[in-house]
């Protein structure tokens, strides 16, 4: 029998901000991104953006659960990006969240990677 909403434990948005290098900051989510937390995690990102970073790594494979609110800021933050001229790369998260980018066919719009540091540069 699947677990009743009481029986579900209530997961809080983690957000965990890293220098991966020069101007390329790495935004780690864990646990849920849902209407509750949506606009938590889009405050946080325009603090973030503020700071003029040249490039932002979206890391969602510690994230459990997005809804279409969660969706719906992460795309705010790729609309943003385009229009300051930043580099948004989304690093692909669990098979349910990938699911969800997939459906809505943003995997196809969206610079998504395997890897954080996939977005550095090679070494010389």
């Amino acid at each position: 029998m699947a677990p009743s909403k009481e029986d579900r434990v209530d997961q809080t948005l983690g957000i965990t901000i890293e220098s991966l290098a020069t101007d390329t900051v790495c935004v780690t989510l864990s646990g849920e991104l849902d209407f509750a937390r949506a606009y938590t995690f889009d405050e946080e990102m325009r603090r973030l953006e503020s700071q003029r970073p040249d490039s932002i790594v979206l890391d969602l494979r510690k994230l459990n659960f997005l809804d279409s609110a969660g969706l719906g800021r992460v795309l705010a933050v790729q609309r943003r990006a385009k229009r300051d001229g930043r580099r948004l790369v989304v690093v692909r998260g669990c098979r349910a969240v990938e699911r969800l980018f997939a459906l809505t066919a943003l995997d196809t719009r969206l610079d998504m990677v395997s890897d954080p540091r996939a977005v550095l540069p090679s070494p010389a």
